[in-house]
């Protein structure tokens, strides 16, 4: 019995820094591990507390989620992103982590063999493996208006992972009047959205881009670095609400429902903004010192306007080489080239150390 559907998925990219973590794991002080964007700081006492109050659950969620997860969510929008007039009842659905939608969606919503999936040149693979998955095409673009040919959806992501980069409005508004002259659905995955740093950045969602209409229009929201919450898999996607009604009929056949107490979580979450902006001033102070020890060193920090990663290249070196050269120094990272050629020749460093470690990183840089 043969079962091939993971040979039409791109190669993980991860397995190949295996060699690059036992060199960097060999550092007499051990590693720095600054490749994999996964939070390291306490989740919140406030969503702890929301989440054991809700323990005692043995019923069935549903795929629609409670209403007050749904609601926290708009609030949430209207609140901290300028988005209104999101309907929590038909135009915002609960999801098991933004990754299991992003992979899912194409496969969801019936895409398949013929059809185009527009990705950003400088992307994060789940992307590239969710058209697979759904045997389309996948094309990483630089602007998706300027692609020829029929398409059925496009990926924007701002602040983008790797490399950090904000989209600004005009390019959002440019892009969202394309889709819809186009009958393009738009995901704007927007994970980052509360980690703007140089310039702030904005929801596809915004009346200034949507023109207060969200036809055609998907946005994307995880908990997993706002919050801290990776662990619980909790987020949500909104938009458009005959798209959002599709998603959800057929992720009810799937069983596609998010934990009870994980929705009281995000609903907790959702509601508090004073411990993101403690998590702000963490992420802020490691960007700092390792922008100024790695530009000391001869690096050169390029983008980097939003999101959790410093995007850095070195003169002397390619991707991996770069990799390879901090690994000599206890110090592991991602090579660029795993989130397209664009990465050739650089490293995605993220925030996501404890201060200990970003302070060892630090230290050996200067060295």
């Amino acid at each position: 019995m043969i079962f091939e559907t993971s040979s039409r998925l791109p190669d993980f990219p991860w397995d190949k820094l295996a060699p690059y973590k036992q060199k960097a794991t060999a550092h007499p002080d051990g590693i720095v591990d600054l490749s994999v964007g996964s939070p390291v700081d306490p989740v919140p006492a406030l969503v702890k507390q929301a989440l054991a109050d809700a323990a005692d659950a043995p019923a069935y969620p549903t795929t629609l989620g409670t209403s007050a997860a749904r609601q926290a969510a708009v609030d949430w929008m209207a609140r901290r992103l300028g988005v209104t007039g999101v309907d929590p009842q038909s135009a915002v659905l609960p999801v098991i982590g933004t990754k299991e939608l992003i992979m899912m969606l194409p496969t969801l919503l019936g895409i398949g063999a013929g059809d185009t999936v527009l990705i950003p040149d400088l992307a994060y693979p789940t992307y590239e493996a969710g058209a697979a998955l759904a045997r389309a095409r996948s094309v990483p673009v630089a602007d998706p208006t300027t692609h020829d040919g029929p398409v059925r959806v496009a990926y924007l992501n701002s602040p983008r992972n790797p490399s950090g980069e904000i989209t600004p409005p005009a390019d959002l508004r440019r892009a969202v009047e394309w889709a819809r002259a186009n009958d393009v659905l738009l995901v704007s995955d927007e994970c980052y959205t509360e980690f703007g740093w140089d310039e702030k950045p904005v929801s596809v969602l915004h009346p200034d881009v949507s023109g207060g209409s969200f036809d055609n229009l998907l946005a994307v929201h995880s908990l997993s670095k706002r919050s801290n919450l990776a662990g619980y898999r909790g987020g949500f996607v909104a938009g458009d609400p005959t798209v959002v009604a599709e998603l959800l009929a057929v992720r009810k056949h799937a069983g596609l429902m998010v934990p009870s107490p994980i929705q009281a979580a995000m609903a907790a979450a959702f509601a508090d903004d004073a411990h993101v902006e403690e998590q702000r001033a963490r992420y802020l102070r490691r960007r700092a010192v390792l922008r100024d020890a790695l530009t000391d060193a001869g690096w050169v920090i390029t983008l980097s306007n939003g999101g959790l990663y410093l995007w850095a290249s070195h003169p002397s070196y390619d991707a991996y080489g770069s990799v390879g050269a901090l690994a000599d120094r206890g110090i592991l990272v991602a090579p660029g080239a795993f989130y397209g050629t664009a990465g050739d020749r650089h490293v995605r460093i993220a925030l996501t150390g404890t201060d200990e470690r970003v302070d060892a990183a630090v230290k050996r840089l200067q060295e």
